[in-house]
């Protein structure tokens, strides 16, 4: 009786291998663009939560809150944001990335949300690559 033949050659096996590395080779970077988004829309988020009181404290008192003492406890801080500041009562409310545990793209970097006191709130993300910024920035 004759034997089939049966499983793969080395050849195709070694084809397969050099097909799935060159999908990891673009699929890496995406992805971690993909994360280091996720991770600086949290700044955008957590600012945007402060508009709300900064406005409401504006409107009754004439002037910028700090955000640090006047706005009662909101959250000053993420997972991925270390501190969240108005350096001397300005109107730049400015959120910093921590140094760590965060993305390289976005390690120590800023995200700045600017009241006017018109009652409009305009976003700058300074050095941010373009790639990463949050959507509040584009």
């Amino acid at each position: 009786m004759k034997k089939v033949q049966q499983g793969f050659t080395l050849i195709e096996l070694m084809i397969v291998v050099a097909i799935i590395g060159i999908l990891a080779a673009v699929a890496i970077p995406a992805y971690q663009d993909y994360l280091a988004r996720a991770q600086a829309a949290e700044a955008a988020s957590l600012l945007g939560g402060l508009k709300t009181g900064i406005a409401e404290y504006y409107s009754t008192n004439g002037s910028v809150p700090d955000v640090t003492s006047d706005l009662g406890s909101p959250v000053l801080f993420g997972k991925y944001v270390s501190k969240i500041e108005n350096p001397s009562n300005s109107t730049d409310i400015v959120a910093t990335f921590k140094s760590a545990s965060v993305n390289a793209k976005l390690q120590g970097l800023t995200v700045t949300m600017t009241f006017n006191t018109n009652g409009q709130f305009t976003w700058d993300c300074g050095t941010i690559p373009t790639a990463v910024q949050p959507s509040v920035c584009k």
